[in-house]
């Protein structure tokens, strides 16, 4: 899994690349089949956009952005972005997972044999 920083019309210090980096990189926890993370940091006038593209198996890229307010810092913006994210990708996880599995055969034995018992009463 690769982690790509890119910065357009500025630049980042080492602490806020590390930062990002570090935080980017915790997506894993949330669902392993990120195969990679493409974070841009787009310094416009007074304005810092960070935007986060999520490359996850058998899905197209999941995107989150956020526009900073004018004079907010790089830090703050790439957390708010990579708080919406995180709710994208738990998400997704929550949609692949098979929550309608079939019921086991001893826990329809069970259903049937407490039917039954219930029955005779």
């Amino acid at each position: 899994m690769q982690v790509a920083i890119t910065s357009r019309h500025g630049s980042l210090s080492p602490s806020a690349h590390e930062h990002i980096a570090r935080k980017a990189e915790k997506l894993l926890t949330f669902f392993d089949r990120v195969t990679a993370i493409n974070v841009t940091i787009d310094f416009n006038n007074d304005r810092v956009n960070a935007e986060i593209l999520v490359d996850a198996e058998h899905r197209h890229d999941l995107v989150a952005s956020h526009l900073g307010e004018t004079g907010e810092n790089v830090i703050a913006v790439f957390d708010s972005a990579l708080h919406k994210m995180e709710q994208q990708v738990r998400k997704y996880k929550e949609k692949i997972q098979d929550h309608r599995r079939d019921p086991a055969l001893n826990e329809i034995a069970e259903a049937a044999e407490k039917r039954n018992s219930e029955g005779d009463e």
